[in-house]
């Protein structure tokens, strides 16, 4: 189920390799590794997809991109999962990340008003910064293992039903016989 599922709503290696974004790599991109879709691919493009869309910065898919062709786990899962962060969904999951690095810091949580310029962003990494890129850190490696292992348990019970299943239909089609 889990690879039926990615596979339809994957979109095909040659559109994701036309990407302008993605050029920078060249000819790394042909490896064919980067493209099959198994469990332990998948897994750990879901792990590196996790771990970045926690990153605060706005190249979120290169990096992504970047760590899933030396680690050889597929590019398409890796890039996609980094959208888990988009602008609807960045607010609530980046204050998560500052509570989260509030609570490890052990400092209480500074009230701010988010403004959406440059200068408030060089201002605010001297007060909340350090909680915040903290809590980015802690919370991208704790989702990406969490997604990493979760996808692997998730795609080994799938596995394990269908031969359940596989079998069942075999000795139904004995017993008609």
């Amino acid at each position: 189920m889990p690879k039926k599922f990615i596979k339809r709503i994957l979109p095909d290696h040659q559109s994701v390799r036309d990407q302008k974004a993605l050029k920078v790599f060249g000819k790394l991109l042909h490896d064919a590794n980067l493209w099959h879709l198994n469990r332990k691919s998948a897994c750990g493009a879901f792990g590196v997809g996790l771990f970045f869309a926690f990153w605060p910065v706005p190249f979120q898919m290169w990096l992504a991109a970047a760590l899933a062709i030396p680690l050889r786990v597929n590019l398409p899962v890796s890039v996609a999962t980094v959208w888990i962060t988009n602008p609807f969904t960045m607010p609530p999951i980046f204050y998560g990340a500052y509570k989260v690095g509030t609570f490890i810091i052990g400092t209480p949580a500074s009230k701010f008003e988010f403004e959406p310029t440059w200068e408030w962003v060089v201002n605010s990494m001297g007060t909340i910064g350090p909680a915040f890129l903290l809590g980015c850190l802690v919370c991208g490696t704790v989702f990406g293992l969490a997604g990493y292992f979760g996808l692997n348990t998730l795609w080994r019970f799938s596995v394990k039903k269908a031969w359940q299943q596989r079998r069942i239909s075999r000795m139904k089609g004995q017993t008609l016989s």
